[in-house]
């Protein structure tokens, strides 16, 4: 089968005398329509279009067939196969579904890519309540609750240099700063304090910033500051104050360049600053300064306020619902407001505005961001629907048409706001802190950088350099398949995206955005014609799908909650889903005749005594499942029974008993647990080749792993641990692994990104009478990833055989070197890794994947003859060839 990417370099070769060619072979001689089968097809098509090859025309039909929409669901390539006709209905639906899609991935938003987190040292212990850039010097300046002012760095922001502001007029123990703007054209801070004033200061000393004025008399105590500069008429600029008394106030200066204020008297305080009243500016006694004010948010307080030069007016927000968000415009011509409001539920924590845009963005206690247009206060223009509590900050992107907001439950998303959808979310990397804790936003969108307050604790993301990103996910990856149909990887990552790549090329084919919304995909499945594929999402849903990218089932897995599934499993007449309770739920086929799907009774009940995290199935009816307790249940998947339990070896409950019992419930499968975790199971595999007959006589036929890098080997049919050897370091934690189609390579990977590939041939292929505890020969050992390794996966290809032939070649060196004593058995009763001499030579190109019998010892053979080992492999090879 080919690839869309194949298909679709024919498709830009054909023109429209050749689709009019196309389409007539659709119509019998009596201009009926018809369908065509897959040789029919190829060969009409390639005799009367004449473009293109034959093996095109044939990916061009394969393609068609698999991604027609299905009645119900297929877990078998039969019904594939039973519909492999195309009409040309069916061929159209294909080209204009290809089409849409490509016009979809032009408009994927770019997202940021964040490194790490940085926790930025503060000089004090009260909660930080301004962040400043100062654009003259490319510094960044704080201030806290307490007054200390922290000048950083530029470039690492580290901290230069502190200082307390000073105020004679509060006690320093009193002193309570609620906000600080920067008045950039006259190089000056103004500071409100809860004393009921406004202090400029001069920042061109930085070692000692000086008071120069005191606006002293305000009515209520100023909340919140902005501050405006004409930049085409540098000496006039606004200054906005609101207050807890729902009053917005606002200074207008008119030679900032000569001075903010006149000098009426030489009153000075004892920080020789020039006292201002406030009485004095409203009656006009300064001509240099006048007020307007309104006070629409009566009674409640004014949390935000800004002035909108381009509209020139003032918005204002607060949480009561009637004023949330109050517009007031100047009048022409006079120092008079004509106000508007606008109302929301719940009333408005935070405003900003985009001037391309013209759009206002409100955080709303009633967890919705909306958007606004400023002249119409009816209905917004927008919902942004998704965080699941207040929303406490917003920050357009003004280079962009994004949006920023964070949430009380410590989740910021990233919005496009011409989809109207969230393109990135992040959770989980933000500090954990009290309930009232204050939180800023700051947003400096040159230099690619978001700081956030935590109250006394600065947090620093900063994006990744442009061209240090690559092409792939922009967030953690956390499942990957391949499609053998299709020759492509699958992937999912945690902001519940699917990207299909080609695997020989590298080259991204489609991706399909907000899957579960904002839930991550913890896992993926594929169905048995790989035409659907599985997504199971953290909000408890497992979702079926079709490579065009539409939904075709929602199977409600946990209920209506949001729980974390750790695996899905597909069966012949059932689907298995597990993860977060100690029984499995379970899906039967029939039930899929509706959209949603509804989970079963399982009749085996529940049998284990923790949460159920992986299973494994063999066929006929063996199926056996893993906990986080390290338990696992072997089934008879026909009649849903429990036949036995495998358990740790007893060396492993001491361990359990000398760390305390596990905790009862635990953070999660995908390397989320804690280190401590010492024996639950995150993945299972029966290893291929080793069938239930051979498991009779004692040896190994199913593998597991999970906590402190341990993997185990396990003999199903008589309840007894085999082997366990470490494969990674046991600080690391849980690890991941996957067994090759033909049964001879273990491959594990841990949270380091280390990859290691083991020969496990004839790793406890026969019983002893203890534990194998010695690790098979370990092949290669990599680390192509930088970070934890959450999914293996798989591909039946050339590469294993590739492997194969490079162990034969090592192992043929080594027999030369190896001496009578490697081959004997140690003293312990345990079977120490076979001899070079003892392992097969390599079977050739027959021994694929379905040749899973090659290697394997036949069950009444004396393990210790090699010769007979040899004679039976000649045999069977000479049998396939």
């Amino acid at each position: 089968m080919g690839t869309r990417m194949e298909v679709a370099q024919l498709e830009s070769r054909m023109n429209t005398e050749d689709y009019r060619k196309l389409q007539s072979l659709f119509l019998d001689p009596s201009g009926a329509s018809r369908s065509l089968s897959r040789t029919e097809f190829i060969d009409l098509a390639w005799s009367s279009v004449g473009r293109g090859s034959k093996e095109e025309y044939g990916l061009l039909f394969d393609s068609v067939v698999v991604t027609q929409e299905h009645r119900g669901l297929l877990l078998d390539t039969d019904a594939v196969k039973e519909e492999g006709r195309v009409d040309w209905g069916g061929l159209c639906s294909f080209l204009v579904l290809e089409l849409s899609d490509k016009v979809k991935n032009t408009r994927t938003s770019s997202v940021p890519c964040w490194q790490p987190p940085r926790t930025m040292t503060c000089p004090h212990r009260d909660q930080v309540q301004k962040v400043l850039y100062l654009e003259s010097s490319g510094q960044y300046l704080t201030v806290s609750k307490g007054g200390t002012v922290g000048l950083r760095d530029k470039e690492d922001m580290s901290l230069l240099h502190t200082l307390r502001l000073q105020n004679s007029t509060v006690t320093p123990k009193d002193l309570w700063v609620t906000d600080m703007v920067l008045l950039h054209n006259v190089h000056k801070i103004a500071v409100s304090f809860t004393s009921k004033e406004v202090c400029f200061y001069d920042i061109l000393s930085k070692q000692d910033f000086s008071c120069k004025y005191k606006l002293q008399g305000l009515k209520f105590t100023p909340w919140c500051l902005d501050y405006w500069a004409d930049p085409s008429h540098l000496d006039q600029a606004v200054l906005t104050i609101g207050d807890i008394g729902g009053q917005v106030s606002a200074l207008y200066f008119t030679s900032t360049q000569i001075s903010l204020f006149e000098r009426r008297s030489l009153r000075m305080d004892a920080d020789s600053a020039d006292i201002i009243l406030w009485d004095e500016l409203v009656k006009g006694k300064h001509c240099s300064c006048y007020t307007v004010t309104h006070q629409v948010h009566a009674p409640a307080w004014v949390r935000k306020v800004r002035y909108l030069g381009s509209l020139e007016a003032f918005v204002s927000c607060s949480t009561r619902p009637q004023s949330s968000v109050v517009i007031g415009w100047r009048e022409k011509e006079s120092r008079s407001l004509r106000v508007t409001s606008f109302f929301t539920k719940r009333g408005v924590w935070d405003i900003d505005h985009h001037r391309g845009l013209n759009l206002i963005a409100t955080a709303g206690v009633d967890h919705q961001v909306l958007l606004w247009n400023p002249y119409m206060t009816s209905e917004p223009v927008c919902v942004l629907s998704g965080h699941t509590s207040p929303v406490l900050a917003v920050r357009f992107m003004q280079t962009k048409q994004q949006l920023l907001s964070y949430s009380k439950d410590k989740v910021l998303c990233l919005w496009d706001v011409s989809s109207q959808q969230c393109i990135h979310r992040l959770a989980g990397v933000f500090p954990k802190t009290q309930e009232d804790t204050h939180t800023l936003l700051f947003l400096q969108e040159e230099r690619q950088r978001l700081l956030l307050s935590f109250n006394s604790l600065l947090l620093l993301l900063e994006t990744m350099k442009e061209e240090k990103r690559t092409s792939s996910h922009e967030h953690p990856v956390t499942c990957v398949l391949y499609n053998s149909l299709f020759r492509q990887v699958v992937s999912s990552d945690s902001a519940s995206s699917v990207i299909c790549w080609l695997a020989d090329m590298g080259q991204k084919v489609k991706q399909f955005h907000r899957c579960h919304g904002n839930a991550e995909i913890s896992t993926m499945a594929l169905d048995g014609t790989q035409t659907r594929l599985f997504t199971a999402g953290t909000d408890g849903e497992v979702k079926v799908w079709d490579f065009n990218g539409r939904c075709l089932h929602r199977m409600n897995a946990g209920l209506g909650r949001a729980v974390e599934i750790s695996q899905v499993l597909l069966l012949k007449r059932s689907i298995l889903v597990m993860g977060w309770e100690r029984m499995l739920t379970v899906f039967r086929l029939h039930s899929f005749s509706q959209s949603f799907v509804e989970p079963s009774e399982w009749k085996g009940g529940v049998q284990h005594r923790n949460d159920l995290l992986c299973a494994a199935f063999q066929p006929p009816q063996t199926l056996v499942t893993g906990s986080y307790d390290g338990e696992i249940i072997v089934w008879n998947n026909s009649t849903e029974k429990a036949l036995r339990k495998l358990q740790p070896h007893a060396e492993h409950e001491d361990h359990k008993k000398q760390q305390g019992d596990l905790p009862d419930s635990h953070h999660g499968f995908n390397g989320k647990e804690d280190s401590e975790n010492f024996i639950a199971i995150t993945r299972l595999f029966f290893i291929p080749g080793r069938t239930s007959a051979a498991a009779a006589t004692g040896g190994a036929d199913l593998v597991s792993c999970g906590g402190s890098g341990v993997v185990r080997l396990w003999n199903t049919i008589h309840s007894r641990l085999v082997g366990q050897f470490t494969a990674h370091n046991r600080d690391l934690g849980s690890i991941v692994m996957t067994v090759s189609p033909c049964g001879k390579y273990l491959v594990t990977a841990d949270r380091e990104g280390t990859l290691k590939t083991w020969d496990i041939q004839h790793y406890c292929l026969e019983s002893d009478d203890g534990i194998t505890t010695e690790a098979p020969n370990l092949l290669c050992s990599s680390r192509p990833h930088l970070d934890r390794v959450t999914h293996l996966e798989t591909r039946s290809s050339g590469a294993w055989r590739d492997l194969d032939r490079c162990t034969h070649s090592r192992n043929q060196s080594r027999t030369r070197e190896t001496t009578e004593d490697e081959k004997t058995p140690d003293s312990g009763g345990k079977r120490s890794p076979p001899a070079p001499s003892e392992t097969l030579s390599d079977p050739g190109p027959d021994a694929s994947a379905e040749g899973g019998e090659v290697g394997k010892k036949d069950e009444d053979e004396d393990s210790g003859t090699e010769t007979e080992v040899d004679r039976k492999k000649r045999s069977f090879m000479q049998v396939k060839r």
